[in-house]
């Protein structure tokens, strides 16, 4: 079905799109046979005319990472490997039931190099059950010992109504607000110390990664899927559920596999809902892009360019107010700004200027 929905896609337009990106993300991609894998690729740069030079990156499940997997993502020019790590402690690792050696990931991280993937991530997770200080900081030396080029340290995200699987998690080994916040200052501060810069709210690079020049330039960006270098304006997803993005908004692809496949076996696109963004629409997601990428946002400027007047904003001058009292932000003519010691307290900044929180799905 993915294969059809490549070729329902490319059809679209009467020349093949050029593409700077392509990122396999979402569970685990190198699960799939590595025969599979090759022939999708070859499907890719068929149907789309992939820049030279251009980011493929995938996400790497290490229990399952293959020798043939390794090799068929250097035959297909695959150049970034996000490593999913989550803990390296084995108490935290039994507790999500996700048991994966250091061994396991070091043999992943040099079949990687060994076949040309340079550029390596990993993901670090705070907030896990029986997670402790100690446990975080151990997590991190292990993976500064590997030296990968970027990581993301996330919070562990508790919603067992949304996922099933998360209901075998006992609640109460959980950690509360402050331990969490606790935990992820020790990540970081590790990490700082370890060369790494701070990228945005919660990303690490080393000075010559891709992120952190961009940072230093600029020109870094956020997005649905997380910081990036780049400044392309559309993304397109494939497969159930995928976001895309456009000039004038957002469309998503059918949420339930059975229902993508019925929509792609008929020959139509999946796409079951999409959003036009108005210009309100177009400057708060400005403003917040800056916050999340440089810590601050000049929202006058920003409301200038898009012609916006920037009073509309009312609601949100009067929660940065309440933030201001806590001493979270700094706001002059403006200039709203997070101190960076409150770096942790980041998205309740950006969320001031989300005016759909706590909306039903449109």
């Amino acid at each position: 079905m993915l294969r059809e929905e490549i070729r329902l896609v490319a059809e679209q337009v009467p020349q093949a799109l050029s593409v700077g990106d392509v990122h396999f993300g979402g569970g685990s991609p190198t699960i799939m046979p590595s025969a599979d894998f090759l022939s999708l690729m070859e499907l890719l740069r068929g149907r789309f005319a992939l820049e030279r030079g251009a980011t493929i990156a995938i996400e790497v499940d290490p229990r399952t990472f293959t020798t043939d997997m390794a090799e068929a993502l250097e035959r297909t020019g695959v150049n970034r490997a996000s490593v999913g790590v989550q803990s390296f402690d084995p108490v935290v690792q039994k507790a999500i039931n996700r048991i994966q050696s250091e061994a396991q990931v070091m043999t992943a991280v040099e079949n990687l190099r060994l076949y040309g993937v340079r550029r390596i991530n990993f993901d670090l997770m705070f907030g896990l059950p029986n997670q402790t200080v100690q446990s975080c900081l151990e997590s991190a030396m292990f993976a500064i010992a590997m030296r990968p080029d970027r990581l993301a340290v996330f919070g562990y995200s508790h919603v067992p109504s949304f996922r099933k699987n998360q209901r075998l998690i006992d609640t109460a080994a959980l950690p509360d607000i402050a331990a969490r916040a606790e935990q992820a200052s020790a990540m970081a501060d590790t990490l700082v110390a370890a060369g790494y810069l701070q990228i945005g709210l919660d990303h690490f690079a080393l000075s010559d990664d891709e992120l952190a020049i961009a940072q230093r330039a600029g020109r870094l960006r956020r997005n649905s899927l997380g910081y990036s270098a780049e400044t392309c304006p559309t993304v397109i997803g494939l497969s159930a559920s995928a976001i895309g993005r456009c000039g004038d908004g957002y469309v998503q692809n059918d949420l339930t596999q059975s229902c993508y496949n019925r929509h792609i076996a008929s020959g139509r696109l999946a796409i079951s809902r999409g959003y036009r963004l108005t210009t309100e629409d177009r400057v708060r997601a400005a403003i917040i892009e800056q916050l999340m990428c440089y810590l601050e946002a000049d929202i006058s400027t920003i409301s200038t360019a898009q012609g916006f007047d920037q009073t509309h904003l009312v609601s949100s001058a009067k929660q940065l107010e309440i933030l201001a009292e806590d001493g979270i932000v700094e706001f002059d003519n403006g200039l709203v700004r997070v101190r960076h010691e409150r770096r942790s307290a980041l998205r309740h900044v950006a969320a001031a200027f989300d005016a759909y929180l706590g909306r039903q799905p449109i």
